[in-house]
């Protein structure tokens, strides 16, 4: 399989899921401004979305949307645990917070990206990430992970996109058990492992 990534993207996520589920994969980087790959190739052949994470299977067709791409690696091995078994309403909690993080955070960042944001719309925004986050935040405050004492997907979804912080100069100093949970899974060596492939990629 074949996973396309730009580095610090949400592409991370299912990178991650990937290692910590011992599922190889081969990487290909993409410029999301030329829509070109680090091979040369046209991405928009690839997925017309134009944008990562997509993963090519082996079979030639493809995946793309994170959390879909993420339920699916996990899915392979689900002795890994880090998905709960399909029907069962832990997996629907799983679905659950796997939606909040795409709708209330994720899609929230992208605008705080924007070096043309006024002031104005940059406090706006980032005041409305921290109302999104204070739910995160209680639910942390009670167990060390989203779903309880099981590392999941979401996790992941949620330490990768909360990575952006720092990028988009979001304080998030206030809410210290999401501190304690970013540096809990920073720790895990498939994190490390992702995260130090996508540096060395070319």
């Amino acid at each position: 399989m074949k996973l396309y990534f730009s580095p610090g993207a949400c592409s991370l996520a299912p990178h991650i899921v990937a290692h910590e589920v011992g599922l190889p994969l081969s990487l290909e980087k993409v410029d999301l401004r030329s829509k070109l790959t680090a091979s040369g190739s046209n991405f928009l052949d690839v997925t017309a979305k134009g944008y990562v994470p997509a993963l090519v299977l082996d079979d030639g067709s493809v995946l793309t949307e994170g959390q879909v791409i993420s339920q699916y690696l996990a899915d392979q091995k689900p002795e890994a645990g880090l998905v709960p078994a399909a029907g069962s309403l832990a997996r629907y909690r799983l679905l659950e917070w796997l939606g909040y993080i795409n709708s209330e955070l994720h899609k929230s960042y992208s605008p705080l990206f924007n070096p043309a944001l006024s002031p104005e719309q940059r406090e706006e925004r980032g005041a409305y990430l921290k109302r999104r986050y204070q739910l995160v935040e209680d639910t942390l405050a009670r167990q060390p992970y989203l779903l309880g004492e099981q590392y999941s997907i979401a996790d992941v979804y949620l330490y990768t996109v909360t990575n952006w912080a720092g990028y988009v100069k979001l304080d998030l100093s206030e809410f210290k058990a999401l501190a304690s949970f970013q540096e809990r899974v920073a720790a895990r060596p498939a994190v490390q492992a992702a995260q130090a492939a996508e540096r060395a990629a070319k």
